[in-house]
């Protein structure tokens, strides 16, 4: 039977002060023992070099593996060759692979532009080296014309090498549960592990579901709402809820957890501990 893999996302900061908070951040969360953190990697390649850096600190610091994304969007083939290669000369074997956004203000789009085309050229340049990741979409991605055209190009991503999928955050279980036996359907069987996302500030949560295409279910907005500016409240509710979600996940035979943390650790740490999930 697979074992489950559970794992946290971070982004690399942007100052000093950002970076003591992760590393505190970090810390906490290397004591429940996670298969990996995840690092992203900013649009058009704009966090490269502390992407890396970030996820080598935190695996020479905990002994945790830190798993660096690499995006093809804005970025030439040459370029992403050099990444791959300095991920392999620093003993990476994991990463996460992404079409990726393109920064403001930018006019090119790079000589990829599909994340297949990318996991493409990680296999024909690194073979077997990485355990690739791909993002998948359980509402599908805003930009696909249609659902069957966003399954289609998962599909695309797995048949080009991908190992294993994470997908967007989500609050219905049941679009995840869909999204895999569509997947089945398709002939897609690599674990796909669903990604949580703690709700902790109701105003950020609305702007970054607007920008990635995640529904916030009615009942929740309307709880959400009515808790104002009362922060600690709105956190009590978001672990509850976020808690309750993975708890149908893992029940239903989600083969792991993603938890998106935004460099917090608080909200993530207690759905854990409120899951009693293994430490490895």
């Amino acid at each position: 039977m697979p074992v489950n893999t559970y794992s946290f996302e971070f982004f690399p900061p942007r100052t000093p002060e950002a970076g003591d908070l992760l590393r505190r951040t970090w810390r906490e969360l290397a004591t429940l023992k996670p298969d990996f953190f995840s690092v992203t990697y900013g649009a058009g390649g704009s966090t490269r070099d502390k992407t890396l850096e970030t996820a080598l600190e935190i695996r020479r610091e905990t002994g945790i593996e830190g798993v660096p994304h690499i995006s093809c969007i804005g970025s030439g083939v040459g370029d992403l060759k050099a990444v791959l290669e300095t991920y392999r000369t620093n003993r990476v074997r994991h990463t996460v692979a992404l079409r990726g956004d393109l920064p403001s203000g930018s006019l090119g789009r790079g000589e990829l532009q599909h994340a297949s085309e990318l996991v493409q050229l990680i296999r024909r340049e690194t073979g077997d080296w990485f355990h690739v990741e791909v993002a998948c979409y359980p509402e599908f991605h805003p930009q696909a014309q249609s659902a069957s055209a966003d399954l289609a190009n998962f599909k695309r991503k797995v048949d080009a090498g991908a190992d294993s999928a994470l997908t967007q955050y989500f609050y219905n279980p049941d679009a995840y549960f869909r999204f895999l036996d569509s997947s089945a359907r398709l002939g897609i069987h690599i674990p796909i592990v669903p990604g949580v996302m703690p709700i902790t500030n109701s105003t950020q949560l609305v702007r970054f579901s607007d920008a990635c295409g995640a529904e916030i279910p009615r009942w929740i907005l309307k709880r959400l709402q009515e808790f104002g500016d009362d922060r600690e409240s709105i956190r009590a509710f978001g672990v509850d809820v976020t808690t309750s979600l993975c708890e149908r996940l893992l029940a239903g035979g989600a083969p792991g957890l993603h938890i998106y943390t935004m460099n917090r650790y608080e909200a993530a740490r207690k759905i854990w501990n409120s899951l009693k999930l293994p430490r490895r």
